[in-house]
């Protein structure tokens, strides 16, 4: 189970509810402060006093007053009308983590909100009933105005939602569950959408797949290093240390750990003197990626916990501020893109060795007849389109800017963009990764699989349930596909390469 306070949501607790399917709950205090910042709400309609998104329009026309009479009709309106997302929908664990999201920046007690559209996310999030949300339509400012929208209409019993494996009619699921949708009251509409939970569910998404597939990319390229033979003096602390980045030295430390009982590396001078930068700089270069890692993943944990929405109330006073701008957010998956493109981009120069007979000693295009068959050449042809590709979704999606709401909202982050390429540029990167993977396996086994590492050799074992031994030319697309998918199904981190930490 995991306990949402508002302020203590880990990237590990997030891992845990996508992947675990934990229970989730709202410890007494969060729901008292709540309950508390609500009454200052009910206190401001009651007065008539004039306060942004609770008594005003929003954007443009915060300054029309709206009635009290009329403040439930705003909040529903502003869904209705907000809820214009387009494209296909985001994953369904991004909707999922949208909804935890929601639930914990309203559990800080700044948001206005009553308890029970806390308990209302917190059902959902337990009965597995997912909002649809169209991934695209979001500026990044104010918040994920879109995205959010449509995860508020659930809420109201309308909208479409992932359910048991299926898409059905949001009625059909709460009734199926004996959830029972409410009608929004004052400020609750605004504080539904007005937040960056859309782009920020995608960076966790993003972030813990990311993460596994750094540590995956260690293993495979450990196997290439073996059917290199690569020179693992490389790997000798005193190298790292006297750079001093901590990344960087628990790269090599891994990859100690991972070769230590290989019979296929060698020493400085035994086969040559040096190799090339794509064996020789590993440690340097996966090292800079998990700076990126680390950076990122910062960044979200603070997020995860932050109060995005507007305006903002604390105690007596209420203000109006910028909370919901994805500047932060932004810049982060900008970032990450470069980290995720940079491991796909050094594992294709890898694949070209294990391909290239002028680079090796290995057969053409580890075909097991060159000339009448091709083998892997064609392989390395779409690892090169797929980081191509990269390089372009990588352009920073950050620096981009267009005005909105009558120049009221003349400034956003395009984070959630940001977010979505980030995703994309994973996923091109894992299939680069499990390009390399076949090519590194089928190299091995002209070297001797039983002179690999036991580590690496029980990595590949498991591999090969899914992908064989090339012994003739086949349709490579689905072994392809196959091993990124195992690559994305299979947490193997913990198994195979041990510590995360020194």
């Amino acid at each position: 189970m995991v306990t949402l306070t508002g302020n203590s949501l880990t990237m590990d607790q997030m891992k845990r509810i996508l992947f675990e399917n934990v229970y989730v709950q709202a410890s007494e205090d969060s729901l008292h402060a709540v309950k508390k910042c609500r009454e200052k709400v009910e206190q401001i309609v009651d007065n008539g006093e004039v306060v942004y998104g609770i008594t005003t329009g929003f954007g443009k026309f915060s300054d029309v007053f709206i009635a009290k009479e009329n403040v439930s009709a705003l909040q529903y309106n502003l869904i209705a009308s907000h809820a214009c997302g387009v494209g296909e929908p985001f994953p369904e664990l991004v909707s999922r983590a949208m909804l935890v999201l929601r639930a914990n920046t309203m559990l800080k007690g700044h948001s206005g909100v009553r308890l029970i559209v806390v308990e209302k996310l917190l059902s959902l999030i337990n009965a597995h009933i997912h909002p649809v949300i169209p991934s695209q339509g979001s500026l990044g400012a104010s918040g994920d105005l879109a995205p959010l929208s449509h995860l508020a209409l659930v809420l109201l019993g309308e909208g479409e939602v992932f359910y048991k494996g299926n898409r059905m009619d949001t009625k059909e699921a709460l009734e199926k569950e004996g959830i029972s949708p409410i009608t929004l009251e004052a400020k609750e509409g605004l504080a539904l959408i007005n937040g960056t939970q859309a782009m920020t569910a995608m960076g966790i998404l993003t972030y813990i797949e990311g993460e596994e597939l750094a540590y995956q990319s260690e293993l495979i390229s450990s196997i290439t290093f073996e059917a290199l033979q690569g020179i693992t003096d490389v790997f000798d602390e005193r190298i790292h240390f006297a750079r001093g980045f901590k990344e960087q030295i628990q790269v090599a430390e891994r990859y100690r750990n991972i070769l230590s009982t290989s019979q296929l590396t060698t020493k400085q001078g035994e086969i040559r003197v040096q190799d090339a930068y794509t064996l020789r700089c590993i440690p340097q270069v996966h090292g800079a990626s998990w700076q990126v890692l680390n950076y990122v993943k910062e960044k979200l944990e603070i997020e995860m916990n932050a109060a995005t929405d507007n305006p903002l109330l604390f105690g007596d006073d209420v203000f109006s501020g910028g909370n919901f701008h994805g500047q932060p957010i932004a810049f982060a998956m900008d970032f990450f893109k470069l980290g995720i493109a940079e491991l796909a981009n050094i594992s294709e120069r890898r694949i070209e060795r294990l391909v290239n007979p002028q680079l090796n000693d290995l057969p053409a295009f580890l075909s097991p007849e060159p000339g009448l068959q091709s083998g892997a050449m064609i392989m390395q042809y779409v690892a090169a389109a797929l980081v191509s590709e990269n390089k372009t979704l990588a352009h920073p999606a950050s620096v981009d800017s267009i005005p909105s709401s009558a120049n009221q909202e003349d400034h956003v982050s395009m984070g959630t963009i940001g977010a979505r390429h980030a995703y994309q540029i994973l996923q091109n990167a894992r299939r680069v990764l499990a390009i390399e993977c076949i090519c590194a396996m089928q190299g091995v086994e002209y070297k001797g699989i039983e002179k690999m590492s036991v580590i690496t050799r029980r990595f590949m074992e498991d591999a090969r349930k899914t992908v064989p031994s090339i012994t003739k030319d086949r349709v490579f697309s689905t072994d392809i596909e196959k091993l990124t998918s195992y690559l994305k199904e299979n947490f193997v981190s913990d198994s195979f390469v041990g510590q995360k930490q020194i």
